[in-house]
């Protein structure tokens, strides 16, 4: 089963560290991410989300790729790959990969201007040592979709680890 975690940031610094120690992770085969996306409340409270693939620039590289495929075959691969990309970048605009954009912009809504929020999508359960590590960035836990019991136990780990983090690298004066 997957598992949503969203957890809020005070600054989008903060956020993308941590989306990218997640994907870190990922490639060290701790989490299986499904999807990983950096909301960011603007000045004006407004909601961008930074998303883990550009689908205005998968969408255009397919496009160009069958498009020049098909130009082959007329003898005009140029236009065809022209055609093709355009086409291929109106698809993947109006494409939605993974977490839905929708939910995440109602759940950011909660975000003060240059807040951001990590919405992760890992398709088992996060470990505790995945949990531990993303706990160092700081932030809270702002919504699952885990219930009740191992939400709490979310949340203590996280805050636990964030306290273990903040304490380890305050010196000690005498």
């Amino acid at each position: 089963m997957s598992e949503l975690i969203v957890i809020g940031y005070d600054t989008s610094e903060k956020a993308e560290e941590a989306r990218n120690d997640l994907m870190k992770m990922s490639r060290e085969y701790l989490v299986d991410v499904a999807d990983a996306v950096v909301a960011v409340a603007d000045d004006k409270g407004n909601i961008k989300l930074n998303q883990m693939v550009n689908m205005w620039t998968a969408g255009a590289t397919g496009g160009a790729f069958w498009g020049l495929l098909v130009g082959m075959v007329f003898f005009n691969p140029l236009l065809g790959a022209a055609i093709g990309a355009g086409a291929g970048a109106l698809s993947g605009a109006l494409a939605d990969y993974g977490i839905n954009d929708a939910f995440m912009k109602d759940v950011a809504a909660v975000l003060q201007p240059g807040q951001a929020a990590l919405f992760m999508m890992v398709r088992a359960n996060a470990s505790d040592k995945v949990i531990e590590r993303l706990g160092e960035h700081g932030g809270r836990v702002l919504r699952t979709n885990l219930d009740h019991d191992a939400e709490n136990h979310l949340r203590k780990a996280f805050d636990e680890a964030h306290k273990a983090e903040v304490g380890a690298s305050v010196p000690e004066y005498q």
